[in-house]
């Protein structure tokens, strides 16, 4: 070793002493901010978005922000479980996309709970077996998820935050040859991202739809003339071997998670908020609804149709617009939404993603 070295690693090591001091002080201060807090609620949003959107805004390098925003994610993470951990539902079960989503937002100090369905996250968070729930809401080149819109429209958890996760698919195998795999199991979103790379390389292999890509590499494990489409952290779950990494259709394919629990969550500087709506029937009410936010200078950035499921032929729409409903131009315009729409009904406000 070096002389150059050894002094380099010195300044290291006493750079690690001064952050694991600095680590403590920072937990010993949550410690005495959650001793004064008289509500029992341990996590803050917008307190944990305004802190992740500081440290990117001063960040030098060279850690990317996206580094330095896991990095203080889970320091945050470890803060917090000091009073307990946070229970998070999510769509399971271990090695789905949802659950680095969960990770991603939350950090890995939680108590994990993967549910079976979508249904189930809804209902550990409504009866308070976890805190919040973790459901993927849209994707980029699927488009919306309709089980969790539908779920929103009577749910009385508050959308709390988002969590936006770039999707790399990857096709697991016990065995990598292409022309031995004579069936492929995922996830019918999964198929959709990946279909013109299955139609150029998988032709004739029979493609069988599961109930999530982390069942479809569990499957996967125990067929050898199989594979699965899933994120590479399900091949060491199954101990699967990665054949082809980031056979996605689209190299930008994100999908978009949201956060519910049951708590309003106040205005971080940088929020959306999200409410559904449906229309009188008469002609230019689809217009009236919308109308209001341009008269205010509100931005809508989602706009998303479904049948309303109640009467034949009826939608509601999903609208997403950049603000917190306290807001002074986000209320003025939606008081007067609700004096024209037949139903509207807020999901949240909550942090942007960072």
């Amino acid at each position: 070793m070096s002389g150059k070295i050894k002094q380099l690693r010195g300044q290291v090591d006493r750079l690690d002493d001064e952050l694991l001091e600095l680590i403590n002080q920072r937990a010993a201060l949550a410690q005495q901010i959650g001793l004064l807090k008289d509500d029992g609620v341990m996590l803050r949003p917008e307190r944990e978005a305004q802190v992740l959107q500081r440290v990117q805004g001063i960040n030098k390098g060279p850690l990317s922000n996206a580094a330095v925003a896991q990095l203080f994610t889970e320091v945050m993470s470890q803060c917090r479980a000091l009073e307990a951990p946070l229970a998070v539902a999510y769509l399971g079960p271990e090695g789905t996309f949802t659950e680095a989503a969960a990770l991603k937002r939350f950090g890995s100090a939680i108590q994990k709970l993967p549910c079976a369905n979508i249904d189930d996250v809804f209902h550990a968070a409504e009866c308070g077996s976890a805190q919040y729930g973790v459901i993927p809401v849209e994707n980029s080149s699927e488009g919306a998820i309709g089980r969790t819109l539908d779920l929103l429209l009577h749910s009385p958890l508050q959308i709390c935050g988002e969590v936006k996760l770039a999707i790399h698919q990857c096709l697991l195998a016990r065995h990598c040859e292409l022309g031995g795999i004579k069936t492929v199991y995922s996830h019918s979103q999964s198929f959709g991202q990946c279909q013109n790379w299955l139609n150029m390389n998988l032709p004739n292999a029979l493609l069988v739809h599961v109930s999530s890509n982390a069942e479809a590499a569990r499957l996967a494990s125990e067929n050898p003339h199989s594979a699965a489409i899933a994120g590479s952290q399900a091949a060491e779950l199954f101990g699967l071997n990665i054949c082809m990494r980031n056979i996605e259709d689209d190299p930008k394919n994100t999908t978009r998670f949201l956060v519910l629990g049951n708590q309003l969550v106040v205005p971080s500087g940088n929020d959306k908020t999200s409410l559904v709506l449906s229309a009188m029937n008469r002609p230019g009410a689809v217009h009236d609804l919308l109308a209001p936010l341009a008269r205010h200078g509100v931005s809508m950035t989602k706009l998303e149709s479904r049948p309303a499921q109640a009467e034949l032929w009826e939608y509601v729409f999903y609208v997403d617009v950049e603000g917190h409903q306290s807001e002074a131009k986000v209320a003025a315009a939606l008081a007067e939404i609700k004096k024209v729409a037949a139903f509207m009904k807020i999901l949240g406000s909550y942090p942007v993603a960072v």
